[in-house]
């Protein structure tokens, strides 16, 4: 593909995401001040917009399998907060932009810990620990709620039949 055409694609899919974005927080505003019809209008769009960007993510070719969405989303999560937030902060606090700046300095460590869980899901995904567990715990069908005991979830909920990549670890620590 040609480099103009790939320009093209990640501005539309900048112009496309954004927009999604737009639309879901004008949709809030919307429904606060009552006004459903509207705010269902803007959800549509912005489910529309979601479906655009997913087609310039798939012609610019940049989703593939989990380990390497994961690798992907790794490091961009990683030049976030090492790179670009920092940057930004600096710019901000310059010019004398403290609110913006403490936003920066702030969303770097969420940016951090996003990376850290990828970083983490990887690891599980590489070493078979993702639905695997050395000790006996609690899984629940992300589908119909059936909860199971045991060192992984079964092959087939018994409840509604979805396969075992519905399940997750039941959390019992609220804290």
């Amino acid at each position: 593909m040609s480099k103009k055409t790939v320009d093209n694609l990640k501005a539309a899919f900048a112009g496309e995401s954004m927009a999604r974005n737009y639309y879901t927080f004008f949709a809030s505003v919307a429904r606060k001040e009552g006004w459903l019809e509207i705010a269902e209008v803007f959800e549509e769009t912005a489910r529309n917009e979601k479906e655009h960007a997913e087609i310039i993510l798939k012609l610019l070719g940049d989703i593939k399998g989990s380990k390497e969405n994961l690798l992907a989303s790794i490091e961009k999560e990683s030049y976030e907060w090492k790179d670009m937030y920092p940057e930004f902060e600096k710019v901000a606090r310059e010019e004398g932009e403290h609110e913006a700046a403490k936003f920066f300095a702030t969303v770097q460590q969420v940016e951090h810990h996003h990376a850290d869980r990828f970083k983490k899901l990887l690891e599980m995904l590489e070493s078979r620990k993702l639905l695997r567990k050395d000790e006996k715990i609690q899984w629940k069908c992300r589908e119909c709620g059936y909860l199971h005991e045991g060192n992984e979830p079964p092959e087939k909920c018994p409840l509604c039949s979805h396969s075992k990549e519905y399940y997750e670890p039941v959390v019992k620590d609220y804290k």
